[in-house]
């Protein structure tokens, strides 16, 4: 059996399922049926928006965002699908805090389910440093569904490291 590295913390019968999809091509299938069309959102502008506005909805209170982009340097293969930065810089006589996110580009061609997934889990961070218990709450007061759409995102990073591009 071949290693899914996006999937190497589930069980081997989960790991077991997934390796048959490879193996029948009905991966692609199963992603494309469950997640037909990619988001619109393809500026770090309309990203901007699109985060400001989860975050007015979940938790207005945290701290403001000074950036949010998509970032080609964030590399998949090293674990990074998205990036929360806390900067702090001397301005003045004053300490600034900066907060930034920053989107991995793969997800500029994804669907809009694993876009949202990525952003609330970096705005959870917000609140929460850690991934912790706390923090997993959060991302699942955001997003209810948000572990079925981790394994699915998973599923199609496996599928882009195998197979290449899903959408066109």
């Amino acid at each position: 059996m071949t290693q899914l590295k996006y999937l190497s913390g589930y069980p081997e019968h989960v790991k077991s399922q997934v390796q048959s999809l490879i193996a029948d091509q009905k991966l692609g299938d199963y992603l494309l049926n469950k997640y037909p069309e990619t988001h619109k959102i393809k500026s770090n502008k309309a990203l901007y928006g699109y985060v400001i506005d989860l975050k007015n909805q979940f938790i207005r209170q945290s701290s403001s965002l000074s950036k949010v982009i998509y970032d080609d340097k964030l590399d998949v293969l090293h674990q990074a699908l998205g990036l929360h930065t806390f900067v702090s810089r001397v301005q003045g006589g004053k300490l600034k805090a900066k907060n930034e996110i920053r989107i991995g580009s793969v997800f500029k061609q994804a669907p809009n389910e694993f876009l949202n997934m990525i952003v609330v889990h970096e705005l959870a961070h917000l609140k929460e440093k850690e991934h912790n218990k706390a923090f997993y709450k959060l991302c699942i007061h955001m997003k209810p569904d948000y572990h079925q759409l981790e394994f699915d995102m998973r599923l199609y990073l496996t599928y882009l490291e195998r197979f290449g591009q899903l959408y066109s």
